[in-house]
């Protein structure tokens, strides 16, 4: 399980002309599934997203977490994360897991999040999404199980 994660000032997630998620200081999360993954990493990740200490405190040094600024989180399946581009030009999807498998799972880290007390907004499983984003500092990290 991989999960890109953009500390963002804001972002929204458009499907078919329609604002179908919206968030304003917090994370985006783009979360790729492999064909191992379970629920057990999905809760985990969900954790190691809510906990990561990579919002600013009052001295401008990233030693909070959206827990603590109360940040909320756009989630978005992205399986591309799980393209290999080690031979050729085009990029090989087969690390990533089928939508049937994959979809339970990314659904299952949003509910974590949200149990934890996280505010997640999604976009839309399999769709033609447009992602539009501010990322603050520029941050981006990326978290691998």
């Amino acid at each position: 399980m991989r999960a890109l994660i953009q500390r963002v000032s804001q972002a929204s997630v458009t499907v078919g002309g329609d604002v179908v998620g919206r968030i304003d200081q917090g994370l985006v999360a783009l979360i790729g599934i492999t064909h191992d993954d379970d629920e057990a990493k999905a809760a985990k990740l969900a954790e190691k997203i809510r906990n990561l200490r990579v919002m600013e405190d009052g001295g401008g040094v990233m030693n909070l977490s959206i827990a603590d600024t109360g940040g909320a989180v756009l989630a978005i399946s992205q399986f591309t994360l799980y393209g290999d581009t080690a031979k050729g030009r085009r990029p090989s999807w087969i690390a990533a897991a089928r939508p049937e498998v994959a979809e339970p799972l990314v659904q299952a880290v949003i509910d974590e999040l949200r149990a934890l007390g996280t505010p997640v907004e999604t976009g839309i499983f399999r769709a033609d999404m447009a992602v539009d984003l501010t990322n603050d500092g520029p941050c981006t990290v990326l978290l691998e199980l």
